[in-house]
């Protein structure tokens, strides 16, 4: 059976999709949810009605036709490979003393690296991944997927990719040794509660240098995440020359994906506010791997519909590569093709 609704969580994130065929993995997520019933679809497919308002006009159509460029595919893993993911996090994070630490560790980092070598996307889709700690299981394989591919960007070798994707999925192990009322308070917390906090960049690299299947790159990697180019972050206050190149990329990763998730003490910001806060922060995180960031990261994927400031609606038919906030669009009501990046005439027109 396939079913006939969207599951989506509180954020408006699709969990389970429509269509989506339900085999026991998806049935038992749907029931972790607290989902006890579903519609499911039978007989002929209602026809797909027209996705805008605006019917398009056949000049409009051939615009848009005319100048579409697909989007890089993004990462897909398969339900196996999901539920693999999903149970070696949670064991991670839950067995830091076992001898099959390091296995693990590879095995999940494994199953990431043959996804990303498909293609060159930005994200895995884990959106129907949840586990108890929904938050560290996202984010682990949030940062550790999106390090790997800037990495892959910036020209690293294959096991340099490699070690960085263990270094994401590792980066917050530390946290296992925070107490739990600090770890999941749901407020802010106090100046004590924060300085503990902060030493989970050291305990997790406590964690990684008494196990010797993991280099120096990797473990100092974990230490310095917190690390900012000009000496204000933590642990040690390092400044940019001081700090290794795989915490430099983890560190980009790893502020982008905590300012779009939403924690019990905070809103989440809006993808777009959180690459223009990225931006911002040319003194805080490496040049470098930002601009590889932003360069993979996909804001309006191809074939979506965006409102300009000029009040027209338009559908989005490329992107480029280094203006990530400023795709091609086609106007729905005047076929007029906006290429906000290089046009400069499009120079006041925002995408709101």
């Amino acid at each position: 059976m396939r079913i006939d609704q969207s599951i989506k969580d509180r954020l408006d994130r699709t969990l389970v999709a429509k269509g989506t065929l339900l085999d026991d993995y998806v049935i038992d997520g749907i029931r972790k949810r607290g989902i006890h019933g579903v519609y499911i679809s039978e007989g002929e497919e209602d026809p797909i009605p027209e996705t805008d308002d605006i019917p398009l006009t056949p000049a409009v159509r051939h615009a848009i036709e005319t100048t579409r460029v697909e989007d890089p595919v993004k990462v897909k893993l398969s339900e196996s490979v999901k539920k693999r993911v999903s149970e070696g996090i949670q064991y991670l994070y839950s067995n830091s003393d076992s001898p099959e630490f390091a296995d693990t560790s590879a095995h999940i980092t494994g199953d990431l690296m043959k996804a990303i070598d498909l293609n060159d996307s930005l994200a895995v889709d884990i959106s129907a991944l949840k586990t108890s700690d929904e938050y560290t299981f996202k984010h682990s394989v949030d940062v550790a997927t999106m390090s790997m591919i800037i990495a892959k960007k910036q020209g690293m070798s294959k096991s340099d990719v490699y070690n960085i994707g263990i270094a994401g999925l590792l980066h917050d192990m530390g946290k296992s040794k925070i107490p739990n009322e600090i770890l999941n308070k749901p407020a802010k917390l106090n100046d004590e509660e924060f300085a503990i906090m902060k030493k989970h960049s050291e305990l997790g690299y406590s964690i990684l240098k008494e196990k010797r299947e993991f280099s120096n790159h990797i473990s100092m990697a974990v230490l310095q995440h917190h690390e900012k180019m000009n000496g204000r972050g933590y642990p040690m206050g390092c400044t940019a020359e001081k700090i290794v190149p795989y915490a430099k990329i983890l560190s980009v990763c790893d502020v982008y994906d905590a300012l779009v998730t939403e924690r019990p003490y905070k809103k989440s910001f809006s993808q777009r506010t959180a690459v223009e806060m990225i931006m911002s922060m040319t003194e805080e995180l490496d040049i470098t791997a930002m601009r590889s960031f932003l360069a993979t990261v996909i804001l309006y994927p191809v074939d979506s519909t965006v409102e300009l400031s000029n009040g027209e609606k338009a559908r989005v038919v490329e992107n480029k590569a280094n203006s990530v906030l400023r795709p091609t669009v086609v106007g729905l009501e005047s076929g007029r093709i906006y290429d906000l990046a290089n046009d400069l005439s499009c120079a006041s027109i925002l995408i709101l």
